[in-house]
């Protein structure tokens, strides 16, 4: 079975002609700003601090470790872990042996696990041992049980039954270096291999699984790094889940690691915590939900803390009120970016050095990439005059062709032509050429 539905050739051919496509995967792109800032602070995580070279040191090991477990490349891993140190050891590992892993929500229970795991037809599945009073070792050997395709169990914790895979201790495996670079360049993928799989918010309870390229989400990542203004010197905080696109890659860590800059990870989602390491660490970027947001705006105890190194908010996952996006300037002192964007692909973003700042809170601002094509249609998929509602359809370097395993629903998620049906009411600010979101042709469930 095919993993992707194919970039027809002659877009695939104009993407790579035009420097879209960069033809190199996600490990080669980190390895490579490794080599450049060896000893540059890469990740925080609790107690653990690690520079570019030890994170790609650890990741290179703990490849190894899973290939020698038996993890093949094209095979698919769910990965169910809060936001520590090891999600992105494990990520870039499996990234780089051509390994697919399926970015799963802690919150994610038996029905969307063993779901998804099924959909897959997953070989490993990656956990905590114990996180938020829930006990992922039991609850991994029921999903073992309904899904005869889980083979391999790792986990991360103190905690570790027999015939499972401790990742510390696969962390720990001494492996001869001349050997590490043999079966990593003999596993290493195609740019033009599925990467990752991402999880659509869907219609329904069940999530769609989303195939991304190494090109296209590492254009991704990049596209969206420069109008959020990362650059050697910022410290991205990830707060929201590292599953989640937004904190992933858009531009999330990876537009921070292909920058050079720090990853500072909060397992904890509270405005305490929050506050106390944009205050520790100097944070100077972040990407937050309205809800978090309008929580830091109005937080009693937040002039304890020195906020002053924050540059910029990157605010996505649903509309932000203009009412609560004009105060964050004159309140946080820090500039705003309004991001809208989809795991299928296209994404929409202010700029806070051009755009003045009724486009800032009004609107979603721009694509990210020139190549983008987007269109506003009505009800019989005809364009709609600019200034009025319609469905935005989009395709591009970075949009996906197809919902891997669903070539029903792909009949009517995409048009003929490769146009992903968003299934998002906007319509255009005719005055800057920027858009604005409507609604939903159809409700949303909000998974959290």
């Amino acid at each position: 079975m095919s993993l992707f539905v194919p970039y027809p050739e002659e877009f695939a051919e104009k993407y790579k002609k035009k420097g879209y496509w960069a033809g190199l995967t996600l490990g080669e792109a980190f390895d490579d700003v490794a080599a450049v800032f060896p000893n540059k602070e890469a990740l925080v995580s609790d107690e653990r601090r690690l520079s570019y070279s030890q994170l790609k040191n650890e990741t290179d090991r703990l490849a190894v470790s899973f290939l020698n477990s038996g993890l093949k490349p094209r095979d698919r891993v769910i990965v169910q872990l809060p936001n520590i140190a090891e999600f992105v050891c494990c990520y870039y590992a499996l990234l780089k042996i051509g390994v697919i892993p399926v970015m799963c929500l802690p919150q994610h229970r038996f029905s969307e696990i063993s779901y998804i795991a099924k959909q897959c037809e997953a070989r490993g599945y990656i956990i905590p041992d114990f996180y938020r009073k829930f006990d992922y070792l039991e609850f991994a050997e029921e999903v073992k049980e309904a899904v005869p395709s889980l083979q391999y169990v790792y986990v991360a914790g103190e905690k570790c039954p027999e015939g499972y895979f401790s990742l510390r201790e696969m962390l720990q495996e001494e492996t001869d270096a001349e050997q590490i670079n043999e079966l990593l360049e003999k596993n290493k993928p195609d740019p033009m291999d599925v990467a990752v799989f991402l999880l659509s918010g869907g219609t329904t309870g069940l999530p769609k699984v989303i195939p991304r390229t190494h090109n296209d989400y590492l254009y991704t990542a990049k596209a969206t790094a420069l109008p959020s203004g990362l650059s050697k010197y910022s410290v991205y905080l990830a707060i929201a889940p590292l599953a989640h696109n937004m904190t992933l890659a858009c531009p999330g860590i990876s537009g921070t690691f292909l920058n050079g800059g720090k990853v500072v990870l909060v397992e904890r989602v509270s405005l305490e915590s929050m506050c106390e390491v944009i205050d520790k660490e100097k944070v100077t970027i972040v990407g937050l939900v309205p809800a978090l947001i309008i929580g830091l705006l109005n937080y009693e105890k937040r002039g304890e803390y020195d906020l002053s190194s924050l540059a910029g908010i990157v605010s996505g996952g649903s509309k932000l009120n203009p009412e609560v996006a004009k105060r964050i300037k004159p309140e946080l002192g820090c500039n705003l970016l309004q991001q809208f964007g989809m795991a299928e692909g296209v994404l929409m973003m202010t700029d806070d050095t051009s755009d003045e700042e009724r486009v800032i809170f009004e609107t979603i601002g721009r694509p990210v990439s020139p190549a983008d094509e987007i269109r506003i249609v009505d009800e019989n998929g005809l364009d709609v005059p600019p200034g009025e509602v319609g469905e935005m359809i989009c395709r591009g370097p970075y949009t996906i062709r197809g919902y891997y395993n669903a070539p029903e629903h792909n009949k009517t998620a995409f048009t003929e032509d490769g146009f992903y049906r968003s299934g998002d009411l906007m319509k255009m600010d005719v005055e800057s050429g920027c858009y604005i979101v409507d609604g939903r042709i159809k409700d949303m469930i909000n998974r959290g």
